[in-house]
């Protein structure tokens, strides 16, 4: 007869653990912000550092790559480096909301919007 209080129950817990993600998303968003990743190029002559959000933050180059005639070497060197820095953060970001979705009994690599 209050075999519908059962199903009630259930959606309880399940808007309850939605709201828990939720609220563990936006936490994990905020502190995206603040962890940093390094790429690097041309063996380390050329560093950059970003935000595990894709954001740079810094750059570090060598002064022995400044040659004038080198000019593009070096602008493709910091091109590269702030690419892996960035491949870098995604990969972060995907393992900290994998650690996420993984507490709340989901599949790892579940992709989450965004």
């Amino acid at each position: 007869m209050f075999k519908g209080l059962g199903q009630m129950g259930d959606m309880a817990k399940m808007m309850k653990a939605a709201q828990e993600m939720q609220e563990k998303m936006a936490a994990l968003q905020e502190e995206m912000h603040n962890i940093m990743v390094e790429g690097e190029s041309g063996a380390g002559l050329v560093k950059a550092t970003c935000t595990a959000k894709g954001e740079l933050k810094s750059l570090d180059i060598d002064p022995s790559i400044f040659n004038a005639d080198d000019k593009e070497v070096v602008e493709d060197l910091i091109l590269a480096a702030i690419k892996d820095a960035q491949s870098k953060a995604s990969e972060r970001a995907q393992e900290e909301m994998g650690k996420i979705t993984e507490g709340m009994g989901l599949p790892k690599d579940m992709k989450l919007p965004f």
